[in-house]
């Protein structure tokens, strides 16, 4: 994933584009010139946009220079997850997407904003040392020792973590812990808000809550002075003239703190609203299990005398089973095991697809999504190839998804190989290494090296995990049937009586004519045939394409290997 290099001329285009995120970035846009520009300004602005002088209105009206805010949280009591990249990945979407609407004239700045001020409640499975955490519990995690050894609390373990996962990806963002935002003074003067308006903002949260729980509820969570711990205590006091709580500390001592300076936390709605306040946040994605706790933090802004953020809300991953993915129950995917086995690309652009349609998250995923991934790469090289003017930004190109999955700058070259014709390829050819594989392909491709198609070279490896952990071991060939049996014997003379130099296509004309002539109906039924006999799995890529690159005369002894029974598995 690299970042848009040149998203400059594209805003004519990017106002006609219909894909979600420019939806997102022209409700934004709205957003922005509603808020910070009177009336005779928007005007000015509205007539200096439909003439593309984004720069000169940004010079003109100083209210634009400010940056639009797009923010995405992470809670630092665990390890970066698949959930974390979605986070991040969603924002950075819409934003490309209104840097290209507004020429990348207005400034934009994603906050990824760590809410390692949160006491740790619960003991993660994955770390070492547990005893240790245990001893810690509730306190802030950026007070809890780090079970690693290697940095100076477990929120500074996590926050690093975070950070180098983002790097990895090329995320460009601006790092806040909450545990320096609340220190630092950033917070303190929504803090003296919310404490002003205390019974404002208990009027919203209150109705939410269970009857036990809303007889001690307080939006603050006071920092107990002698434990250390972030605890659950009512407030019993409150002086708006010293900026102070008063509540029971653990021994039951009626204790006075200032509600500023990192003396208190903010329970996680409150908090999530004084963010948005604090931060002047503009666009936040969040998935559709947030929805009533967005509408409840919109309501405490608002109390606040601010403005809620543009809200997008995204449909929830769902495990094999069709259940939702919980990190607790470790069911779904990791970004490890999605990265064994496809390009981070092919991850971003799953995450870019349908939104707001829940999808299954799984390892069968992949492979289709790769696929469709580079097809709809090669469709928008092949159009900038031919000197189409549209793939310079005409707006049915800022629709394909891989222009959002590159932030504008994708590159030159693609596969010539899909995915799944690797995976078969690996399963035909019994491959173990790429340099078998590219011994196939460089035969296929003549003059390709894994330098001069870097991304097939990163496939191939993809391939031979994947095969080797799902498909190697669901392998399971079956005798032809006497149809089949004859349709095959007729391919293998066919094939036999083609040039050693025959393409892709002339192949599959071949194999679709012994089909048809063999009374396949459906034909699909014909080319199932094939894979469940010559691979031993239901389904693969175009046969004709599979012919070309493996060989035809390697085909034609697959096939009567398979006629021999030599392929079945006992």
């Amino acid at each position: 994933m690299l970042q848009g290099q040149n998203l400059h001329g594209l805003s004519h285009q990017a106002r006609e584009a219909r894909s979600w995120p420019f939806e997102q970035a022209r409700i934004l846009l709205d957003r922005i010139l509603r808020l910070r520009l009177s009336d005779a300004e928007r005007d000015l602005a509205a007539e200096l946009f439909a003439q593309g002088k984004f720069a000169e209105a940004v010079k003109a009206l100083p209210a634009l220079q400010k940056p639009v805010v797009f923010q995405c949280g992470y809670g630092a009591s665990g390890l970066p997850h698949l959930g974390t990249f979605g986070e991040a990945t969603r924002p950075t979407i819409v934003r490309t997407a209104f840097r290209a609407l507004t020429e990348d004239a207005i400034p934009t700045q994603l906050i990824v904003f760590s809410d390692d001020m949160d006491g740790l409640r619960k003991i993660p499975d994955n770390v070492p040392n547990k005893a240790m955490l245990e001893e810690d519990r509730d306190k802030p995690v950026t007070s809890v020792r780090d079970p690693f050894g290697e940095h100076e609390s477990f929120g500074a373990h996590n926050n690093a973590r975070l950070r180098a996962f983002l790097d990895s990806f090329g995320f460009e963002y601006t790092f806040m812990s909450s545990t320096e935002t609340y220190k630092s003074g950033r917070f303190d003067e929504v803090l003296l808000r919310i404490l002003a308006r205390f019974d404002a903002v208990q009027a919203i949260m209150l109705p939410t809550l269970g009857e036990e729980r809303r007889a001690t509820y307080s939006p603050f969570l006071p920092i107990s002075p002698k434990s250390g711990r972030v605890l659950q205590a009512p407030t019993v006091a409150r002086n708006v003239e010293k900026g102070t709580i008063t509540f029971p500390d653990e021994d039951g001592t009626l204790t006075e703190v200032p509600v500023t300076g990192g003396q208190v936390k903010l329970q996680w709605r409150p908090d999530w609203a004084a963010r948005w306040t604090a931060l002047e946040v503009d666009f936040e994605a969040s998935g559709k299990d947030l929805v009533d706790s967005v509408r409840v933090s919109n309501k405490i802004v608002k109390a606040l005398g601010g403005e809620p953020p543009e809200a997008f809300h995204f449909e929830l991953f769902m495990d094999e089973n069709n259940q939702k993915i919980s990190k607790s129950k470790g069911n779904g995917l990791t970004i490890e095991e999605w990265l064994r086995y496809g390009a981070p690309e092919s991850l971003t652009y799953y995450m870019y697809q349908s939104p707001k349609s829940a999808k299954r998250l799984y390892f069968d995923v992949i492979p289709k999504a790769t696929d469709e991934y580079l097809q709809q790469l090669d469709a928008l090289i092949r159009k900038k190839a031919e000197g189409d003017p549209v793939a310079q930004g005409g707006a049915a190109q800022l629709d394909n998804p891989a222009w959002h999955v590159h932030r504008g700058a994708p590159p030159e070259k693609g596969s010539p190989v899909s995915f799944s014709l690797l995976l078969n390829l690996v399963s035909a050819a019994d491959a173990s290494t790429k340099d078998i594989l590219w011994a196939f392909i460089a035969r296929y491709i003549p003059g390709a090296t894994p330098e001069s198609e870097p991304l097939l070279d990163k496939l191939a490896g993809y391939a031979i995990n994947y095969y080797e952990d799902f498909v190697k071991p669901s392998k399971r060939f079956r005798a032809p049937t006497d149809q089949e049996r004859a349709a095959m014997e007729a391919l293998v003379g066919k094939l036999k009586a083609l040039p050693a130099g025959a393409d892709a296509e002339t192949i599959q004309n071949e194999v679709f004519e012994v089909g048809k002539a063999a009374g396949f109906e459906p034909l699909r039924a014909w080319f199932s045939a094939l894979y469940e006999v010559l691979l031993g799995q239901s389904q693969g890529p175009r046969f004709g394409s599979f012919v070309a690159i493996f060989g035809i005369d390697r085909t034609v002894d697959l096939i009567e290997r398979a006629l021999a029974g030599k392929l079945v598995a006992a």
